[in-house]
């Protein structure tokens, strides 16, 4: 996987990021919203955040408060140098890791994860990460990915794409400006249907649901069974 730069990427400034991410996603604060309140039912004393970019997920679940610590991973040093300056009043209780979520991940008890996972090209691909995020975490341990997801073809498809750009326009952007962006995106973003995904989730170990859904954006849980071994 190569390296991933966000303002490459989105063609945007990242001091701009946290502003024009919810002009591109729609539903975003509730979103994190959603990912935020499944941490707090189980009270992980660390989580790991994969691609964790500017920090907001991370914000979200430290100001839960059921959340102990947060190890920040992200490729991107801009990004991570932005999330620094966010979540420096979190002090200790957050760890800014350059790395990538291919390389071997540290002890956790949970692991979340926004929009960075659709960077993954191939199912098989984010099956194996799914499977080593469910050997990473301990019986009990939670994985949630905050992510777009896609219907393959037919009529699903075309709304939800309506969906997205009518979003899009909402917050000022042309209908054209909105597809063009959609067209840059797909250069490296893959969108897998939300059964596939959970489909995926199950088969790497997981019980897996869809607990938040807006238009193509989807919270999906993986639970590790308490039973269960590494």
């Amino acid at each position: 996987m190569s390296r991933h730069s966000v303002r490459r990427h989105l063609r945007l400034a990242i001091d701009d990021y946290d502003e024009t991410i919810r002009r591109f996603a729609p539903g975003y604060d509730a979103m994190l919203a959603a990912v935020a309140r499944e941490f707090a039912c189980v009270r992980p004393s660390r989580v790991l955040d994969l691609g964790g970019g500017t920090g907001s997920l991370a914000q979200a679940l430290l100001d839960h408060g059921e959340v102990g610590n947060i190890d920040l991973i992200d490729v991107d040093p801009e990004m991570l140098a932005q999330a620094r300056i966010r979540l420096a009043r979190f002090g200790k209780r957050v760890r800014f890791r350059e790395m990538s979520f291919f390389s071997e991940l540290p002890p956790c008890n949970g692991v979340a994860t926004s929009l960075a996972l659709h960077h993954i090209e191939t199912r098989n691909e984010k099956t194996n990460l799914y499977r080593r995020i469910h050997e990473a975490l301990p019986p009990g341990g939670l994985f949630v990915n905050a992510d777009v997801t896609m219907p393959r073809e037919g009529p699903e498809q075309q709304r939800t794409y309506r969906l997205w750009i009518d979003h899009m326009m909402a917050c000022g952007i042309s209908e054209e400006g909105a597809w063009q962006h959609l067209a840059e995106w797909a250069d490296e973003d893959t969108y897998f249907p939300l059964e596939e995904e959970l489909a995926s989730l199950g088969t790497a170990g997981f019980r897996s649901e869809c607990v938040w859904r807006q238009g193509p954006m989807a919270v999906m849980v993986g639970r590790k069974d308490a039973s269960t071994n590494h």
